[in-house]
């Protein structure tokens, strides 16, 4: 069943790739002019091949990448993969290959938005919080935030999500950013419109303007010392199932391993991240929302119109 979805995987992929190449890199206007000189020769896993496998870790089977490689990719996957080559290696050329993965999942792994979007963000720890001041990978990169479940260290990951439980996009800040920060709200509600359904934590006057602004209506619940806001009952019921982004994210963490104390290189902690978004966007069942829409019975409707007029 694994071979199978990494064969699919590594089709929607070549495809990309092929596309990529041919439309980025012969033209001029998107490479990068250097004086230094550097070899541009073939590896022996090409972009797609590389990008195919980070994915497929994470597809969930497995739970070390190592592990994962070395005991079932060069084993069992020697046919398909012919060229495969050290794990070391591996993890040199899978660096390389950042900028094709992150158009890649721009272009082919986000959803559609519908008009009923959900944000939340979440915490990616990269080492436990006794290990803060000796840890060296992310020293002056990785901040100190707090979150419901205490103080941790390292990254903030923002999402927002369709009703359909597809990604829409997503934004990376350090852990003690504020989930009601301008830039990152900004930048990811770019290409969206509708209603926005947050938790409490995005209760905010001018945040809520600037998106009105931008055609997007965002909708939190209230504190106990605000007033109640007028809804309608469609809006209250998409508010009470907010929680499909909750669930979005503990798929993301304890399915795709988003968070891990590994990490040894800031390019590292990208891919994952990545490469765990992709994932995700293959998975065949999402969490979603189903819409209960109600049959117009023309009986119904007529008594409906005689309680009212009763009524009156």
């Amino acid at each position: 069943m694994l071979r199978d979805k990494i064969i699919e995987t590594f089709v929607k992929v070549d495809d990309f790739c092929k596309t990529f190449r041919d439309e980025y890199l012969k033209n001029p206007e998107f490479l990068i002019e250097s004086d230094i000189k550097t070899r541009n020769r073939a590896t022996g896993l090409c972009d797609s091949e590389i990008i195919t496998i980070l994915i497929a870790f994470h597809g969930g089977q497995f739970r070390n990448f190592k592990h994962f490689y070395t005991d079932y990719v060069q084993v069992y996957l020697k046919a398909d993969f012919p060229h495969l080559v050290s794990y070391n290696r591996f993890i040199e050329l899978s660096h390389r290959h950042a900028l094709v993965f992150m158009l890649f999942l721009h272009h082919c792994c986000r959803g559609e938005c519908t008009g009923i979007s959900f944000i939340d963000s979440t915490v990616v720890r990269v080492c436990h919080n006794k290990r803060i001041p000796r840890h060296k990978t992310f020293k002056g990169i990785a901040e100190r935030g707090k979150s419901s479940m205490g103080w941790f260290f390292g990254f903030k990951l923002h999402l927002i999500i369709n009703d359909k439980g597809e990604i829409l996009s997503f934004y990376i800040s350090k852990g003690n950013t504020d989930d009601r920060n301008m830039e990152a709200i900004t930048k990811m509600t770019q290409n969206l419109f509708g209603k926005l359904f947050g938790d409490k934590g995005y209760i905010s006057k001018a945040l809520s303007d600037l998106l009105w602004g931008n055609g997007i209506q965002l909708i939190t619940a209230v504190r106990r010392n605000m007033k109640s806001v007028a809804l309608s009952n469609e809006e209250r019921i998409q508010l009470r199932k907010r929680s499909v982004i909750e669930t979005v994210i503990d798929e993301l963490k304890n399915i795709c391993q988003l968070e891990h104390s590994r990490h040894r290189s800031i390019s590292g902690f990208l891919l994952n991240i990545l490469a765990t978004i992709a994932a995700y966007s293959f998975f065949p069942k999402k969490p979603s929302i189903k819409h209960h829409v109600e049959e117009t019975n023309p009986k119904r409707l007529q008594v409906q119109k005689l309680q009212l007029q009763l009524a009156a």
